[in-house]
């Protein structure tokens, strides 16, 4: 019976890529010679250019084919292959700066990522360098980062543990047996699964793009069960998959990226055992910062006569009484723009899109509500940013990222934390997540001599900061200043445990709460069980109930940089009605043979 499933599972594969192959139609995506790098710009007045282009009604492009809201990664993706392809796309982004999540910013002499850390599986020729050297028509340039990608440490004071997590494609396994010699077995089994996730999570995204009635048959029927074991671990908690194998709580934590808010218990065992993966074959960093990224991708869509203008809070998404999307409103000082487009693409997030810039009619409807039924808000994040007079080597950094757990336990950790009041709540946090974004970057000595940058976030409860919602942060007063730099100088004395050096070089600590900019609900929807169940997959997916609206970014695949990308390609896919990663798998196939070809 096992062989049975194999094969069938092979037959479906080759049927489909061969179906891709012969009858899929070309869009011509990846024809052309991509330009070589050009020269780094550093200079602030030319990226303000790019990055910083304010709203105007004059300033929008007659005849669009599209218009996207919001620009972050995933936004930008989506505008991106379709401005490739000839498209006018216009991108409006409420803030001051465009790229979402990938955006920086300064803050007393010192530059910091928002909330970037590094990238994975952008290595030659995948998948995802491809699509990044498309979208940025080869500018964008990546940093392979030190193999060591995490030390996760577990417990405090003399019942502290340290755990290390390499990069490498038979490293990482071999590394983690060495430190658990007593749970190799489980650790061969987990890495089982993670090939499994890695190499069939195609067939999940197929869920998004067949038709709804299939995807359920399909699902109800069990046939997807057949087809690869990734749906049942989809399904899976992390807790319930990793504890099939061991009753090593270490293991469990070392293995679980809790750090995104989700305990084990609650978060899907795929995503977990796809987290680990992605650095598999080493971790990356932007050349220059995270910034970059927005700052290359913009040139692409501005090239086929679109724009991406900032300061341009979309108040409305109009639609008209046939149920068609057909433009949207901006909001500025003086008055509401309308602007028109046959194509309206929102990278809002799916809950921001229904509940606020949607009719409040249109979210009672049974497919909106279909839509929704198993997404929820994500957990808030409070991040904080450090700067210190003082080279990495002075203060003992390096790009190692730290995840730091004060038990084996978070299951119940965290929800102890979220059930405490305000009051209690600074001095009990149970976890962050630390990483160096200036050991990262290799031009950050020669832009930033003498400095270091630090950036730490963990998660809170939003209502723990509900009193100061909707106050401009300079009416707040001293009393939230003070709150919330008991979350800040709680988080920066538990990295100074680990790094004594810190204390005597810092020169500025600056703290975000959930009620600032992009802080809160990071990565959108909640990354929960609920959200990965394999029918709550294939409903979550860039088309929607309202005729002519897209969906893209995080929501629409998963967290994180690589998963608004694959969210923006899902979303052109969509647009097109051509599935585009046929061209990334065609320019894929072409560059490996290049490579074969060299080295004969």
């Amino acid at each position: 019976m096992r062989w049975f499933l194999l094969f069938l599972e092979w037959l479906m594969d080759w049927a489909r890529g061969t179906y891709w192959y012969l009858c899929g139609k070309r869009t011509g995506l990846c024809k052309g010679t991509l330009s070589p790098p050009g020269p780094m710009i550093f200079d602030q007045r030319k990226r303000k250019q790019v990055l910083r282009q304010e709203f105007d009604k004059y300033e929008v492009p007659q005849k669009l084919d599209a218009i996207v809201i919001g620009s972050g990664v995933g936004g930008l993706t989506a505008a991106a292959v379709l401005a490739k392809l000839g498209k006018k796309v216009l991108v409006l982004e409420q803030n001051d700066q465009a790229g979402g999540l990938c955006q920086t910013f300064t803050k007393e002499g010192f530059e910091f990522d928002s909330a970037f850390h590094f990238v994975g599986q952008v290595h030659e020729n995948s998948i995802l360098k491809i699509a990044f050297d498309q979208i940025t028509d080869g500018q964008l340039r990546f940093a392979e980062l030190d193999p060591h990608v995490d030390t996760v440490v577990i417990g405090t004071g003399k019942r502290r543990k340290e755990y290390t997590i390499f990069s490498g494609k038979r490293q990482m396994e071999a590394h983690l047996k060495k430190q658990f010699p007593n749970d190799t077995k489980a650790i061969e089994e987990f890495f089982k699964i993670m090939k499994i996730c890695s190499t069939k999570i195609h067939l999940l995204c197929d869920l998004k793009l067949v038709p709804l009635w299939f995807a359920r048959f399909i699902l109800w029927s069990g046939i997807a069960d057949w087809i690869s074991p990734i749906f049942k671990y989809s399904r899976t908690s992390t807790l319930e998959m990793i504890s099939s194998l061991t009753d090593n709580k270490d293991l469990l934590t070392v293995l679980s990226h809790i750090c995104y808010g989700v305990p084990p218990k609650d978060s899907s065992g795929m995503i977990t055992a796809l987290f680990l993966h992605h650095s598999k074959r080493g971790s990356f960093y932007p050349v220059g910062g995270a910034s970059e990224i927005p700052y290359h991708i913009i040139p692409v869509i501005q090239k086929a006569g679109g724009k991406v203008l900032v300061k341009a809070p979309v108040s409305r998404i109009l639609v008209d009484k046939s149920g068609s999307a057909y433009g949207v409103t901006v909001k500025t000082t003086d008055e509401e723009v309308e602007i028109r487009a046959p194509v309206i693409i929102s990278n809002a997030g799916l809950l921001t899109t229904f509940h606020k810039l949607l009719p409040p009619e249109i979210k009672m409807e049974p497919e909106v509500v279909d839509c929704l039924e198993n997404v929820k808000p994500g957990r808030g994040f409070f991040q904080v940013f450090a700067g210190f007079n003082a080279t990495q080597e002075e203060l003992g950094i390096t790009s190692t990222s730290y995840r730091l757990y004060k038990s084996n336990n978070m299951d119940t950790a965290l929800e102890d934390y979220f059930s405490l009041d305000e009051e209690d709540a600074p001095d009990n946090i149970p976890m962050m997540f630390m990483s160096f974004p200036s050991a990262k970057d290799p031009t950050s000595k020669s832009r930033f001599p003498g400095q270091s940058r630090m950036m730490i976030h963990t998660v809170v409860n939003a209502k723990w900061f509900g009193k100061w919602k909707g106050i401009p942060e300079e009416d707040r007063g001293e009393d939230f200043k003070e709150f919330k730099m008991r979350f800040a100088n709680h988080l920066f004395d538990w990295a100074c445990v680990h790094f004594p050096k810190l204390r005597e070089k810092l020169v500025m600590l600056h703290a975000v709460s959930p009620i600032n900019k992009h802080a809160g609900a990071i990565l959108s929807a909640e990354h929960n069980l609920e959200r990965f169940q394999p029918l709550t997959i294939a409903k979550t997916r860039s088309t929607t109930p309202i005729k002519n609206l897209y969906l893209s970014g995080q929501d629409v695949f998963s967290a994180g940089v690589s998963g608004a990308v694959h969210g923006g390609l899902l979303c052109a896919s969509s647009v097109l009605g051509h599935v585009v990663y046929i061209d990334l798998l065609l320019q894929q196939k072409k560059l490996k043979k290049n490579v074969v070809k060299k080295t004969e």
